[in-house]
């Protein structure tokens, strides 16, 4: 794929990349061409993803790793070579290290679970703490209070600047020698700030503790390179990155997946069982029981292939691009405020704004009837809303085939909604 310069530098050639994605030519609402702007909730999904869902179903539908048939083979196969795919995605030291799940509040919710039942020096007790950040997504933040509500651990938090940026002045006393696992976003959600990694980390080694970082709103649309990051876990999900819904990842340090406990028993995940005891399978199978998810990994296999053939520094540029623009021209409409980063340095390509005493969930059905497709909520991160007073955001978000003209279509759009409440 090459990069084209239309107007804005760095934008990818968008007239090629939007006829792979059948929705984005659905007309609604009187025949107007939508105009998809929710991309931080849900990507949409190309022919390619498509139609490797139907060549699985259609010729290869059999479950995995026991059969021993050629059908059964193949879906092994796909399977198995789908989180061949996402290791090198990430840079993974090993495929192993690569665990499928449903999503990334299940990735999530596994790596809290392993620390609640860990032996030491992994567990979590009521001697010890947890640290996250107020900016983070409720899948985020509601494992962790249910581990220290469980355990009696002690949950810590950074708070926020007033420009949507971590505020990490207390550090030393959020993250102490008591920490036993540190755990944020990469990219926020609803504020787009990119956050400081290797200040964190830093400070998370210095006293033993383990890191774990929520990638969902960073893997579709930058390098997200595990071994650089040197977190012991990070995860994501499919559904946000052309794969299909239903499929997440959690990868994690070989030798802590080792060393850990699963999290759900069952088919799978075992080694040998008697009516006693059972022993397990080695990972990522030790943490995969049950039927897993086989088309849906297909699918993400297939988003990888997307993605990779386009080159993810060329999505990252041109993302970089549309949401320069759209900072600028968001900021050209009166009354409106832009929650979070009010530049693109450091910025995710998600903008979550208030328009006067508006309502969001009212600016939100206004542009729907002019074909404009945005999220409006507190899209599951209300401590972000409470920080900054306000009930909801409406979000604006971009992708790989956004363009300039739809960045435009929603300045309009927020004229309309203006003038529309007078």
């Amino acid at each position: 794929m090459t990069s084209a310069h239309l107007g804005l530098s760095g934008l990818l050639d968008t007239e090629a990349i939007r006829k792979d994605f059948p929705l984005l030519d659905r007309v609604v609402h009187d025949g107007k061409k939508i105009v998809y702007l929710d991309s931080a909730a849900t990507s949409q999904k190309p022919r390619q993803v498509l139609d490797a869902l139907n060549e699985y179903y259609e010729r290869h539908n059999a479950n995995v790793h026991r059969g021993v048939y050629t059908v059964a083979e193949e879906a092994t196969a796909l399977y198995e070579g789908a989180r061949d795919k996402v290791a090198a995605f990430i840079n993974a030291p090993s495929r192993d290290e690569v665990i499928f799940t449903k999503n990334a509040s299940e990735s999530l919710n596994l790596v809290a679970n392993m620390l609640g039942w860990a032996d030491e020096p992994y567990r979590v007790d009521h001697e010890t703490e947890i640290a996250i950040t107020e900016m983070e997504h409720h899948s985020n933040i509601v494992p962790w209070q249910l581990l220290s509500q469980r355990t009696g651990a002690k949950l810590k938090w950074f708070g926020l600047t007033d420009d949507g940026r971590l505020d990490l002045s207390n550090i030393e006393e959020v993250i102490t020698e008591k920490t036993k696992i540190v755990s944020f976003t990469l990219v926020s959600n609803l504020l787009g700030t990119v956050n400081p990694v290797e200040t964190i980390i830093r400070r998370a080694q210095e006293v033993g503790a383990l890191v774990c970082i929520d990638a969902s709103q960073a893997a579709p649309h930058m390098v997200l390179d595990v071994q650089a990051l040197q977190a012991d876990f990070v995860a994501f999900t499919g559904h946000k990155m052309c794969g299909p819904t239903g499929i997440g990842v959690l990868w994690g340090r070989q030798e802590l997946l080792e060393d850990l406990p699963p999290f759900l028993g069952g088919g799978e995940m075992i080694e040998t069982v008697s009516m006693h005891s059972s022993t397990y399978a080695p990972a990522p199978h030790k943490f995969e029981a049950g039927t897993p998810p086989i088309a849906q990994a297909v699918g993400l296999g297939a988003a990888v292939d997307y993605l990779s053939a386009i080159g993810m520094e060329n999505i990252a540029r041109h993302e970089h691009a549309i949401t320069e623009y759209a900072v600028r021209r968001l900021q050209e409409v009166p009354d409106l405020r832009i929650i979070g980063p009010t530049t693109a340095e450091d910025r995710g390509a998600a903008i979550s704004f208030t328009l006067g005493d508006i309502h969001p969930h009212d600016v939100g059905q206004v542009l729907d009837e002019q074909g404009i497709a945005v999220r409006v909520g507190h899209h599951c991160a209300r401590p972000v809303c409470l920080r900054y007073g306000i009930p909801a955001t409406t979000r604006a978000s971009f992708y790989l085939y956004s363009t300039p003209a739809e960045v435009d279509a929603l300045v309009e759009g927020l004229e309309h909604v203006r003038n529309f409440f007078g």
